[in-house]
Protein backbone atom coordinates (compact mmCIF):
# COMPACT_ATOMS: atom_id res chain seq x y z
CA UNK A 1 0.00 0.00 0.00
CA UNK A 2 1.45 3.22 -0.99
CA UNK A 3 -0.31 6.10 0.94
CA UNK A 4 1.01 9.27 2.13
CA UNK A 5 -0.01 11.90 4.95
CA UNK A 6 -1.73 8.69 7.21
CA UNK A 7 -0.99 7.59 10.94
CA UNK A 8 1.58 5.46 12.11
CA UNK A 9 1.10 3.46 14.70
CA UNK A 10 4.67 2.98 16.27
CA UNK A 11 5.18 0.81 19.26
CA UNK A 12 7.89 -1.27 21.20
CA UNK A 13 7.31 -4.18 22.67
CA UNK A 14 7.88 -5.24 26.81
CA UNK A 15 11.44 -5.93 26.86
CA UNK A 16 11.74 -9.82 25.73
CA UNK A 17 15.36 -11.48 25.71
CA UNK A 18 15.60 -12.86 22.49
CA UNK A 19 18.46 -15.44 22.04
CA UNK A 20 21.66 -14.34 19.81
CA UNK A 21 22.06 -14.90 16.13
CA UNK A 22 25.18 -17.40 15.74
CA UNK A 23 27.54 -16.43 13.39
CA UNK A 24 29.61 -19.17 11.12
CA UNK A 25 31.42 -18.59 7.96
CA UNK A 26 30.00 -19.69 4.61
CA UNK A 27 32.08 -22.26 4.14
CA UNK A 28 31.39 -23.78 7.58
CA UNK A 29 28.08 -23.71 6.40
CA UNK A 30 28.28 -25.48 3.06
CA UNK A 31 28.84 -22.53 1.33
CA UNK A 32 31.45 -20.62 -1.09
CA UNK A 33 33.94 -19.36 1.42
CA UNK A 34 33.68 -16.12 -1.06
CA UNK A 35 29.71 -15.47 -0.85
CA UNK A 36 29.90 -11.96 0.84
CA UNK A 37 32.43 -11.29 -2.43
CA UNK A 38 30.28 -12.29 -4.65
CA UNK A 39 27.10 -10.33 -3.60
CA UNK A 40 29.54 -7.06 -3.16
CA UNK A 41 30.81 -7.68 -6.98
CA UNK A 42 26.95 -8.25 -8.19
CA UNK A 43 25.89 -4.61 -6.04
CA UNK A 44 29.12 -2.97 -7.54
CA UNK A 45 28.70 -3.95 -11.00
CA UNK A 46 25.17 -2.75 -11.16
CA UNK A 47 23.29 -6.06 -11.70
CA UNK A 48 21.45 -5.73 -8.55
CA UNK A 49 20.11 -2.60 -7.63
CA UNK A 50 18.36 -0.81 -4.49
CA UNK A 51 19.43 -3.75 -1.78
CA UNK A 52 19.00 -2.47 1.60
CA UNK A 53 19.70 -5.36 3.06
CA UNK A 54 20.61 -9.01 2.98
CA UNK A 55 20.47 -11.79 5.32
CA UNK A 56 21.38 -15.22 4.84
CA UNK A 57 21.07 -18.12 7.71
CA UNK A 58 21.27 -21.79 7.41
CA UNK A 59 20.21 -24.10 10.50
CA UNK A 60 19.41 -20.59 12.11
CA UNK A 61 22.90 -19.23 12.22
CA UNK A 62 23.86 -15.99 10.11
CA UNK A 63 26.37 -16.66 7.88
CA UNK A 64 26.08 -13.11 5.47
CA UNK A 65 24.45 -9.72 6.83
CA UNK A 66 25.24 -6.93 4.88
CA UNK A 67 23.27 -3.00 5.01
CA UNK A 68 23.82 -0.46 2.11
CA UNK A 69 22.25 3.16 2.95
CA UNK A 70 19.34 4.44 0.45
CA UNK A 71 16.58 6.32 -0.15
CA UNK A 72 13.66 4.91 1.53
CA UNK A 73 10.06 5.32 2.69
CA UNK A 74 7.81 5.09 5.21
CA UNK A 75 3.91 3.60 3.55
CA UNK A 76 4.65 5.68 0.88
CA UNK A 77 5.65 8.65 2.40
CA UNK A 78 9.74 9.42 1.68
CA UNK A 79 12.51 9.14 4.30
CA UNK A 80 15.12 10.48 2.18
CA UNK A 81 18.48 9.08 2.29
CA UNK A 82 18.07 6.52 5.43
CA UNK A 83 21.59 4.78 6.97
CA UNK A 84 20.21 1.14 7.27
CA UNK A 85 21.72 -1.29 9.72
CA UNK A 86 20.62 -3.70 11.82
CA UNK A 87 18.33 -1.43 13.84
CA UNK A 88 16.96 -0.04 11.13
CA UNK A 89 12.94 -0.47 10.97
CA UNK A 90 11.76 -1.34 7.31
CA UNK A 91 8.71 -1.83 5.52
CA UNK A 92 7.88 -5.22 4.79
CA UNK A 93 4.86 -3.96 2.10
CA UNK A 94 3.23 -7.61 1.27
CA UNK A 95 5.26 -9.57 3.18
CA UNK A 96 2.75 -8.17 6.31
CA UNK A 97 0.55 -10.38 4.63
CA UNK A 98 2.14 -13.53 5.54
CA UNK A 99 2.43 -12.56 9.08
CA UNK A 100 -1.20 -11.71 9.24
CA UNK A 101 -1.71 -15.47 7.57
CA UNK A 102 1.00 -16.94 10.85
CA UNK A 103 -1.58 -14.61 12.95
CA UNK A 104 -4.58 -16.45 12.04
CA UNK A 105 -3.49 -19.24 12.44
CA UNK A 106 -2.98 -18.66 15.67
CA UNK A 107 -5.84 -16.95 16.54
CA UNK A 108 -7.66 -20.22 15.22
CA UNK A 109 -5.87 -22.36 18.25
CA UNK A 110 -7.05 -20.23 20.22
CA UNK A 111 -10.45 -20.43 19.35
CA UNK A 112 -10.62 -16.33 18.25
CA UNK A 113 -11.34 -16.36 14.62
CA UNK A 114 -13.92 -19.05 12.38
CA UNK A 115 -12.15 -22.01 10.49
CA UNK A 116 -11.18 -21.94 7.24
CA UNK A 117 -14.50 -23.83 5.69
CA UNK A 118 -16.64 -20.77 7.38
CA UNK A 119 -18.90 -18.89 4.95
CA UNK A 120 -17.49 -15.43 4.92
CA UNK A 121 -20.01 -13.60 4.62
CA UNK A 122 -22.07 -14.92 7.51
CA UNK A 123 -18.60 -13.42 9.52
CA UNK A 124 -19.67 -9.72 8.77
CA UNK A 125 -23.81 -9.41 9.58
CA UNK A 126 -23.38 -5.46 8.76
CA UNK A 127 -23.54 -6.58 5.88
CA UNK A 128 -26.81 -8.19 5.69
CA UNK A 129 -27.86 -7.16 1.82
CA UNK A 130 -24.52 -8.56 0.74
CA UNK A 131 -24.75 -11.77 2.58
CA UNK A 132 -28.27 -12.23 1.49
CA UNK A 133 -27.24 -12.68 -2.13
CA UNK A 134 -26.90 -16.10 -3.50
CA UNK A 135 -24.03 -15.29 -5.64
CA UNK A 136 -21.73 -15.15 -2.68
CA UNK A 137 -23.34 -17.93 -0.63
CA UNK A 138 -20.34 -20.10 -1.51
CA UNK A 139 -17.26 -17.78 -0.59
CA UNK A 140 -15.41 -19.42 3.03
CA UNK A 141 -12.71 -17.94 4.64
CA UNK A 142 -10.48 -20.43 3.36
CA UNK A 143 -10.89 -18.50 0.12
CA UNK A 144 -10.04 -15.62 1.56
CA UNK A 145 -7.09 -17.70 2.78
CA UNK A 146 -5.67 -18.66 -0.81
CA UNK A 147 -6.75 -15.24 -2.27
CA UNK A 148 -9.37 -17.54 -4.51
CA UNK A 149 -12.57 -15.53 -3.11
CA UNK A 150 -13.41 -14.93 -7.09
CA UNK A 151 -14.33 -11.21 -6.52
CA UNK A 152 -13.27 -8.06 -8.95
CA UNK A 153 -9.85 -7.00 -7.71
CA UNK A 154 -6.67 -5.09 -9.23
CA UNK A 155 -3.32 -4.13 -8.18
CA UNK A 156 -1.60 -4.51 -11.46
CA UNK A 157 -2.13 -0.64 -11.62
CA UNK A 158 0.14 0.55 -9.76
CA UNK A 159 0.15 1.51 -6.14
CA UNK A 160 0.42 5.14 -6.74
CA UNK A 161 -2.98 5.22 -8.31
CA UNK A 162 -6.72 5.18 -7.07
CA UNK A 163 -7.55 2.77 -9.56
CA UNK A 164 -5.35 0.12 -8.13
CA UNK A 165 -8.21 -1.54 -6.36
CA UNK A 166 -6.33 -2.15 -2.67
CA UNK A 167 -5.63 2.00 -2.86
CA UNK A 168 -9.33 2.44 -3.37
CA UNK A 169 -9.83 0.38 -0.65
CA UNK A 170 -7.88 2.53 1.38
CA UNK A 171 -9.74 5.44 0.53
CA UNK A 172 -13.08 3.71 0.72
CA UNK A 173 -15.06 5.21 4.02
CA UNK A 174 -15.75 1.36 4.53
CA UNK A 175 -12.72 -1.15 3.62
CA UNK A 176 -14.98 -3.82 4.45
CA UNK A 177 -17.34 -3.50 2.61
CA UNK A 178 -15.04 -2.32 -0.05
CA UNK A 179 -13.58 -5.72 -0.51
CA UNK A 180 -16.97 -7.34 0.23
CA UNK A 181 -19.62 -5.50 -2.29
CA UNK A 182 -16.85 -6.00 -5.40
CA UNK A 183 -18.59 -8.19 -8.36
CA UNK A 184 -18.48 -12.10 -8.56
CA UNK A 185 -16.36 -12.42 -11.54
CA UNK A 186 -15.45 -16.19 -10.95
CA UNK A 187 -16.56 -18.92 -9.25
CA UNK A 188 -14.84 -18.81 -5.11
CA UNK A 189 -11.71 -20.75 -5.48
CA UNK A 190 -11.48 -21.33 -9.07
CA UNK A 191 -9.12 -18.19 -9.92
CA UNK A 192 -6.34 -17.01 -7.89
CA UNK A 193 -6.29 -13.29 -7.72
CA UNK A 194 -3.97 -11.51 -5.56
CA UNK A 195 -6.00 -9.30 -3.15
CA UNK A 196 -5.15 -6.84 -0.24
CA UNK A 197 -8.80 -6.96 0.57
CA UNK A 198 -8.50 -10.74 1.50
CA UNK A 199 -6.14 -10.22 4.52
CA UNK A 200 -8.03 -6.80 5.22
CA UNK A 201 -10.92 -9.47 6.00
CA UNK A 202 -8.80 -12.00 7.51
CA UNK A 203 -7.37 -9.01 9.92
CA UNK A 204 -10.65 -7.87 10.62
CA UNK A 205 -12.00 -11.28 11.41
CA UNK A 206 -8.82 -11.52 13.92
CA UNK A 207 -9.32 -7.69 15.95
CA UNK A 208 -12.99 -8.62 16.10
CA UNK A 209 -12.62 -11.81 17.42
CA UNK A 210 -8.92 -11.02 20.10
CA UNK A 211 -10.77 -7.68 20.81
CA UNK A 212 -7.17 -6.31 19.97
CA UNK A 213 -5.53 -4.41 17.27
CA UNK A 214 -3.55 -6.27 15.51
CA UNK A 215 -0.41 -4.45 16.45
CA UNK A 216 -1.25 -5.23 19.96
CA UNK A 217 -2.40 -8.75 18.85
CA UNK A 218 0.83 -9.39 17.30
CA UNK A 219 2.89 -8.00 20.08
CA UNK A 220 1.16 -10.84 22.37
CA UNK A 221 0.99 -14.13 20.76
CA UNK A 222 3.79 -13.99 18.11
CA UNK A 223 6.35 -11.05 18.37
CA UNK A 224 6.91 -10.68 21.98
CA UNK A 225 7.64 -14.77 22.25
CA UNK A 226 9.77 -14.46 19.49
CA UNK A 227 12.01 -11.87 20.79
CA UNK A 228 11.03 -9.09 18.88
CA UNK A 229 10.82 -5.92 20.60
CA UNK A 230 10.59 -2.96 18.24
CA UNK A 231 8.30 -2.76 14.98
CA UNK A 232 5.77 -0.35 13.69
CA UNK A 233 2.34 -0.88 11.83
CA UNK A 234 0.85 1.65 9.47
CA UNK A 235 -2.44 2.81 9.18
CA UNK A 236 -4.60 5.15 8.09
CA UNK A 237 -6.13 5.64 11.87
CA UNK A 238 -5.41 4.10 15.02
CA UNK A 239 -7.25 0.80 15.21
CA UNK A 240 -6.90 0.38 11.27
CA UNK A 241 -3.41 -0.83 10.67
CA UNK A 242 -3.06 -2.17 7.45
CA UNK A 243 -2.86 -5.75 7.39
CA UNK A 244 -2.06 -5.60 4.10
CA UNK A 245 1.31 -3.95 3.57
CA UNK A 246 1.73 -1.81 6.74
CA UNK A 247 3.95 -3.82 9.44
CA UNK A 248 7.46 -2.51 9.21
CA UNK A 249 10.49 -5.15 11.20
CA UNK A 250 14.12 -5.16 11.32
CA UNK A 251 16.08 -7.14 8.81
CA UNK A 252 16.76 -9.82 11.41
CA UNK A 253 13.35 -9.82 12.40
CA UNK A 254 12.08 -10.71 9.19
CA UNK A 255 14.70 -13.76 9.00
CA UNK A 256 13.11 -13.98 12.94
CA UNK A 257 9.97 -15.05 10.79
CA UNK A 258 11.18 -17.32 8.24
CA UNK A 259 13.09 -19.48 10.52
CA UNK A 260 9.80 -20.09 12.70
CA UNK A 261 7.96 -21.04 9.56
CA UNK A 262 11.24 -23.30 8.53
CA UNK A 263 11.07 -25.48 11.92
CA UNK A 264 7.09 -25.89 11.67
CA UNK A 265 6.49 -23.27 13.82
CA UNK A 266 8.71 -23.72 16.72
CA UNK A 267 11.12 -20.92 17.93
CA UNK A 268 13.19 -22.11 21.61
CA UNK A 269 11.42 -24.89 21.96
CA UNK A 270 8.21 -23.49 21.98
CA UNK A 271 5.20 -24.15 19.31
CA UNK A 272 4.14 -20.24 18.80
CA UNK A 273 1.94 -21.27 15.60
CA UNK A 274 0.49 -24.54 15.28
CA UNK A 275 2.54 -26.78 13.11
CA UNK A 276 -0.67 -28.30 11.20
CA UNK A 277 -1.29 -24.42 10.09
CA UNK A 278 2.21 -24.35 8.66
CA UNK A 279 1.81 -27.35 6.71
CA UNK A 280 -1.58 -26.19 5.45
CA UNK A 281 -0.45 -22.66 4.83
CA UNK A 282 2.39 -24.12 3.03
CA UNK A 283 0.72 -26.94 0.83
CA UNK A 284 0.03 -25.88 -2.40
CA UNK A 285 -3.87 -24.68 -3.10
CA UNK A 286 -4.08 -23.04 -6.52
CA UNK A 287 -1.41 -22.00 -9.20
CA UNK A 288 -0.72 -17.95 -9.72
CA UNK A 289 -0.17 -18.00 -13.19
CA UNK A 290 3.15 -17.55 -13.45
CA UNK A 291 5.24 -20.47 -12.33
CA UNK A 292 4.45 -20.18 -8.51
CA UNK A 293 1.51 -21.66 -6.60
CA UNK A 294 -0.15 -20.45 -3.59
CA UNK A 295 -1.30 -21.63 0.04
CA UNK A 296 -2.72 -20.07 2.77
CA UNK A 297 -0.82 -16.68 2.05
CA UNK A 298 2.27 -17.91 1.17
CA UNK A 299 3.99 -18.11 -2.32
CA UNK A 300 5.31 -21.45 -3.09
CA UNK A 301 7.87 -22.72 -5.35
CA UNK A 302 10.75 -24.98 -6.32
CA UNK A 303 14.77 -24.32 -7.53
CA UNK A 304 17.99 -26.05 -6.68
CA UNK A 305 19.96 -25.65 -4.07
CA UNK A 306 23.80 -26.38 -5.69
CA UNK A 307 23.92 -28.76 -7.33
CA UNK A 308 21.02 -30.91 -6.17
CA UNK A 309 17.72 -31.29 -7.40
CA UNK A 310 14.73 -28.92 -7.10
CA UNK A 311 13.88 -28.40 -3.81
CA UNK A 312 10.26 -26.37 -2.24
CA UNK A 313 10.18 -23.02 -0.73
CA UNK A 314 8.23 -20.89 0.65
CA UNK A 315 8.38 -16.80 0.16
CA UNK A 316 7.18 -13.55 1.51
CA UNK A 317 6.45 -11.07 -1.37
CA UNK A 318 6.70 -7.35 -1.16
CA UNK A 319 6.38 -4.25 -3.41
CA UNK A 320 9.40 -2.80 -3.81
CA UNK A 321 11.84 -5.93 -3.79
CA UNK A 322 10.88 -6.98 0.29
CA UNK A 323 11.44 -10.50 0.53
CA UNK A 324 11.69 -13.51 3.08
CA UNK A 325 12.38 -16.82 1.35
CA UNK A 326 12.59 -20.20 3.32
CA UNK A 327 13.87 -23.30 1.79
CA UNK A 328 13.21 -26.23 4.90
CA UNK A 329 14.76 -29.16 3.35
CA UNK A 330 18.34 -27.07 2.51
CA UNK A 331 18.27 -25.12 5.75
CA UNK A 332 17.73 -21.99 4.50
CA UNK A 333 16.30 -18.65 5.69
CA UNK A 334 17.19 -15.79 3.02
CA UNK A 335 15.59 -12.00 4.44
CA UNK A 336 15.73 -9.06 1.58
CA UNK A 337 15.11 -5.22 2.31
CA UNK A 338 15.13 -3.27 -0.60
CA UNK A 339 14.12 0.26 -2.02
CA UNK A 340 12.72 0.00 -5.48
CA UNK A 341 8.81 0.95 -4.57
CA UNK A 342 6.63 0.39 -7.72
CA UNK A 343 9.44 -0.14 -10.08
CA UNK A 344 8.02 -2.92 -12.19
CA UNK A 345 11.34 -4.53 -12.49
CA UNK A 346 11.90 -4.07 -8.39
CA UNK A 347 11.33 -8.14 -8.02
CA UNK A 348 14.81 -8.76 -10.18
CA UNK A 349 17.38 -7.65 -8.05
CA UNK A 350 16.38 -9.84 -4.45
CA UNK A 351 16.02 -12.49 -6.99
CA UNK A 352 19.09 -12.75 -8.81
CA UNK A 353 20.18 -12.66 -5.09
CA UNK A 354 18.42 -15.96 -4.44
CA UNK A 355 19.00 -17.66 -7.42
CA UNK A 356 22.47 -16.71 -8.73
CA UNK A 357 24.01 -15.53 -5.34
CA UNK A 358 22.51 -18.09 -2.81
CA UNK A 359 21.75 -21.19 -4.33
CA UNK A 360 24.45 -21.37 -6.89
CA UNK A 361 26.78 -21.39 -4.17
CA UNK A 362 25.68 -23.66 -1.75
CA UNK A 363 27.85 -26.81 -2.23
CA UNK A 364 26.88 -30.95 -2.89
Amino acid sequence: MMRRGLLTAALATPAVAAQPWPRVAPDQAGFAPDLAERLDHGIRSGLLRGLHGVLLAREGRILLERYDDGPDEEWGRPLGQVAMGPETLHDLRSVTKSVVGLLYGIALARGQVPPPEAPLYAQFPEYPDLAADPARAGMRVEHALSMTMGLRWDESVPYLDARNSEIAMEQAPDRRRYVLEQPMVTPPGARWTYSGGATALLGRLITRGSGQTLPDYAREVLFGPLGITRFAWQGRDPGEESAASGLRLTLRDLARIGELVRQGGVAEGRQLVPAEWIAASTRPVIATGDGLQYGRHWFLGRDAPGAGPPQPWIGGFGNGGQRLWVMPAAGLTLAIFAGRYNAPDGWISPTRVWREIVLPNLRP
